[in-house]
């Protein structure tokens, strides 16, 4: 299974260590809009076992924690230490009836069991990863959700080569160059997730500065999908 490098880890863990605390000023001013509608698409249910993958300064597993209540149970993954120190932060301040479960791990591997979790999350954090890598943390991902379960994802929307503005070919230019400055880059998160055998279920486009991101919900089809071949 592809994952990322010691080094590349490495190199992650330090950078979002060095601006952990500055990030929400950084980002989420631009991104917080986009995850409350990936949040929305998801309809997280009381009760249910979720899992945020990246889960930054912690805005979106309050969020969560909220949604599942006393019943249920929220877990976050993150390669930054710095990142978990935030979250617990926030997590601490909102007098939540359920306090999610904090785990700091480069992925993939998930290290959860088979079918453990109704719903996985992810909020501009597919786009990090290396092409190569994607398909291996999709695959991850299914493994982790049970039979019904639910995949919502935001993420940098890559529309084709033809339909680019200057700003997003300035944006990639940067992505490529300055990685860990501009970290996040466009995908093309809905082909990525069917090809990995998911089935998109619902699907919304908004604009961070005039650059295109999606936010999908999907899940594993009831045959269970063919990895490798977009659903209908």
């Amino acid at each position: 299974m592809t994952r990322p490098s010691n080094d590349d880890a490495r190199a992650a863990r330090k950078f979002y260590d060095r601006i952990s605390s500055a990030y929400d000023l950084l980002s989420d001013r631009s991104e917080h809009a986009a995850r409350e509608r990936g949040l929305e698409l998801l309809e997280v249910a009381p009760g249910q076992r979720v899992l945020e993958i990246g889960f930054g300064t912690g805005h979106a597993l309050v969020d969560l924690a909220r949604s599942v209540g006393a019943g249920g149970s929220v877990t976050g993954v993150d390669i930054s230490e710095g990142m978990r120190q935030v979250a617990r932060d926030r997590v601490a301040e909102a007098g939540l009836d359920v306090s999610p479960v904090l785990d700091v791990a480069a992925v993939p591997p998930l290290p959860y069991s088979e079918g453990c979790f109704d719903a996985v999350f992810m909020s501009f954090t597919l786009e990090l990863f290396a092409d190569d890598t994607i398909p291996a943390l999709l695959a991850e991902t299914r493994r982790v959700l049970r039979d019904g379960g639910r995949l919502g994802v935001v993420a940098m929307n890559d529309p084709g080569p033809h339909h680019e503005s200057l700003l997003e070919r300035a944006y990639g230019w940067m992505h490529r160059h300055f990685p860990h400055i501009v970290d996040c880059r466009p995908i093309a998160a809905e082909q990525l997730v069917e090809t990995a055998g998911f089935r998109v279920l619902e699907r919304d486009e908004i604009e961070i500065w005039s650059l295109p991101v999606k936010a999908l919900v999907a899940d594993i089809p009831a045959d269970g999908g063919t990895p490798g071949t977009p659903n209908p």
